[in-house]
């Protein structure tokens, strides 16, 4: 059986992560409203809030992030309309790595083997010169290899190897990008 208040009742954020949280929501309006072209406007403000954020990095406006200062996204790499990263644990986006619209990468979970379903932080990487096309689903815990390809609306529950496509629900190989 659940213990829904136990994990109601426990400490899953510092006070300072609690703040951090707080003041993320009330900046968010000046992310989500910037024009599109306006990428260095919300290069500042993801940084302002802690994200790593490298050179030429496109983040859309529509895009949502949950915690900012768990987020690494490294050398123009692009991140599309709509996409999701829930940044509970630590999300890295290699170099040159497109996420396409709608993408959902979560890193964050519960046990659902204890009674209290303790909130889970796994983080999620990303490698160099990936894509995650539109729709796909990348779970918590998981890294993406080097030039793979995640196809759209495919559902990854285990790690890609460097150079692998992989497609569907769940994520299969279905092919390789170094032929």
């Amino acid at each position: 059986m659940v213990d829904v208040a136990t994990n109601r009742n426990s400490r899953k954020w510092s006070r300072r992560e609690l703040a951090g949280r707080i003041l993320w929501t009330t900046a968010w309006p000046l992310f989500r409203l910037s024009p599109r072209p306006m990428w260095g406007v919300r290069r500042w403000l993801l940084r302002l809030f802690g994200a790593r954020i490298g050179h030429e990095v496109h983040v859309f406006p529509t895009v949502r992030i949950t915690i900012p200062w768990n987020l690494t996204l490294e050398d123009h790499c692009a991140i599309g309309d709509r996409v999701i990263l829930y940044a509970l644990g630590q999300v890295r986006i290699g170099p040159r790595t497109t996420v396409s619209q709608g993408a959902h990468l979560c890193a964050g979970t519960h046990d659902w083997r204890q009674p209290h379903m303790p909130l889970l932080k796994p983080p999620i990487g990303i490698g160099a010169d990936c894509w995650i096309c539109a729709d796909a689903y990348v779970g918590p815990g998981l890294d993406v290899g080097d030039r793979s390809i995640v196809a759209a609306r495919a559902v990854v529950v285990k790690a890609v190897p460097a150079g692998t496509i992989v497609g569907g629900n769940p994520a299969r190989p279905i092919g390789r990008t170094d032929v």
